[in-house]
């Protein structure tokens, strides 16, 4: 079965045959992966930039935590049917360790990812917990299906910022986590979104199909300045943060209103320094959002099955799996925007 894996820490992947997946044993199911997308985190961990160590002790691993599929085979107690049409959530807990026991289980101490801890689904078949298999809407496919990861990143970001009715809210990178965001702001009632990114057509191509025209290219001006222009000279309500370059935190706060929220939801490289006497006296909250809560996967799933062809310009590559290094490379360069493998 062919896979595509981190085999050692430092740049690149590898496509390599493998085994076929493990029977399932109890609680688990293998799952037949049609569609897997690849995620910003990944591209990190193909560039081994700092951050991703912690995949090392689990190389060589097979990548991919934003896939769908259907039931292939269920284990013993798996509560699912062969052939159900599934979407994955990708953190995997202990279930006995003291915040799983008390309910907490998304900061389970032993949590895992699969995709980056165990093997994900940049290959053809899967065997992976029963529990992180959710059904999808009967008007959602597969393709679309494996968006439901990174728009629930986005629709956790807008959550954490509690962007509210009428509010303007600043997205700060036009990738597909931002992309999410601007969804889902849009969809708490924001009265303006704008997006703020570098030189990067192809995904400001894709905000436009998806209803965005307010759209700041800080390669043309300071960003302080393109808010400034676009907002009648007014700072914004809510700062989401989808870059993972440090210094546009800063740049962020500079256009954030006095009491206003920012979002980090970027993983950055590296540290920021922060101006903290002007964040002070600003009263500016910074908060952080990482994944998202299982309540958040039910609300994605329900506003894609609503409308599911609003959401398909997010994906601009279809890609066999044998291609997936082409396919890292049209997402490093930013020449794409949501890449799909196909296995």
């Amino acid at each position: 079965m062919l896979t595509l894996r981190k085999t050692k820490p430092g740049f690149g992947l590898d496509l390599l045959d493998g085994a076929d997946a493990a029977p399932p044993t109890a609680g688990e199911v293998t799952v037949r992966v049609e569609n897997a997308g690849i995620c910003g985190s990944d591209v990190h961990a193909y560039e081994w930039t700092d951050g991703y160590g912690f995949m090392t002790p689990h190389m060589p691993i097979v990548m991919g935590h934003e896939f769908a599929g259907r039931i292939e085979a269920v284990g013993p107690g798996a509560e699912v049917a062969v052939g159900t049409r599934v979407t994955i959530m990708p953190g995997v807990t202990c279930g006995v360790c003291i915040n799983c026991a008390r309910g907490d289980r998304r900061n389970c101490l032993k949590r895992g990812s699969i995709g980056l801890t165990r093997h994900g689904g940049f290959q053809r078949y899967v065997t992976i917990p029963a529990e992180n298999c959710l059904p999808l809407p009967a008007s959602v496919d597969t393709e679309l299906g494996a968006l439901t990861e990174p728009l629930g990143v986005g629709c956790e970001a807008v959550l954490t910022g509690e962007v509210g009715l009428g509010d303007t809210v600043l997205v700060m990178g036009p990738g597909t986590i931002g992309q999410a965001i601007a969804l889902f702001a849009r969809a708490a009632g924001a009265g303006r979104v704008l997006i703020a990114g570098k030189a990067d057509g192809p995904r400001f191509d894709v905000l436009r199909a998806l209803g965005f025209n307010d759209i700041l290219d800080v390669a043309e001006a300071p960003l302080a300045d393109l808010v400034s222009a676009a907002n009648d000279g007014r700072k914004v309500d809510v700062v989401i943060e989808a870059t993972g370059y440090p210094p546009s935190v800063v740049d962020g706060l500079g256009v954030l209103k006095s009491g206003g929220v920012f979002v980090v939801a970027g993983i950055h490289p590296g540290p920021v320094s922060l101006p903290l006497t002007d964040f002070v006296r600003a009263r500016h909250q910074l908060r952080a959002t990482h994944g998202c809560a299982r309540p958040t996967w039910d609300r994605v799933l329900s506003l894609l099955g609503r409308d599911p062809e609003a959401f398909r310009p997010m994906i601009t590559h279809r890609l066999p799996l044998e291609r997936g290094i082409d396919g890292f490379e049209l997402s490093r360069q930013r020449a794409a925007s949501k890449v799909m493998l196909q296995p």
